[in-house]
């Protein structure tokens, strides 16, 4: 068993993006095992050749913080600038790129304690805005969670998919003091 207090929070570097697609096939079956499939579809982040090199992206871009229970990594976050797809910021910002965490420590505050981490990073830049973009459809539960932490829904988005049904977005954001 683990808590909040048995959780450390580590930069990532090149070698992790095996962990990032790990942490991202596992989420992925979790949400198809639960009929959730709007998000991140069906098939695993590490077949994907544009997921492949979006971790190997972020692993070695220097915004990768990895979550850990004692030597397994249990969740990771990673921070720099917005994505082109959401509506720009009017001010400075932190944006959170990713927050995957391991479904088999659902409960244990992990994504929370990632977020609160980011919010010290922005702090730390000195930054006032913390800003995040997650799956805006089905049941919003996504955002829920988001909002739970402290954030504001902002701008609905909807990234346009050929092929496939688009996909509906919210931005988030969270003031700092």
């Amino acid at each position: 068993m683990t808590d909040r207090q048995t959780i450390t929070i580590r930069p990532g570097g090149p070698d992790d993006a095996s962990t990032v697609l790990r942490l991202l096939d596992d989420a992925t079956a979790w949400l198809v095992a639960h009929g959730r499939t709007g998000q991140w579809g069906t098939e695993p982040a590490s077949t994907d050749p544009r997921r492949i090199a979006q971790a190997e992206a972020w692993a070695t871009g220097g915004g990768l913080h990895l979550a850990e229970a004692g030597d397994a990594a249990v969740g990771a976050l990673v921070v720099g600038a917005a994505t082109a797809y959401v509506p720009p910021a009017t001010e400075p910002e932190l944006y959170v790129n990713l927050l995957v965490t391991d479904r088999a420590y659902a409960g244990h505050g992990i994504g929370a304690r990632l977020l609160a981490y980011a919010a010290q990073l922005a702090r730390a830049r000195g930054l006032g805005l913390l800003r995040v973009d997650c799956y805006g459809g089905d049941d919003r539960a996504l955002v829920r969670f988001y909002e739970g932490c402290g954030f504001t829904a902002t701008d609905p988005f909807t990234v346009e998919r050929p092929g496939r049904a688009p996909w509906p977005g919210q931005v988030l954001q969270r003031r700092l003091t």
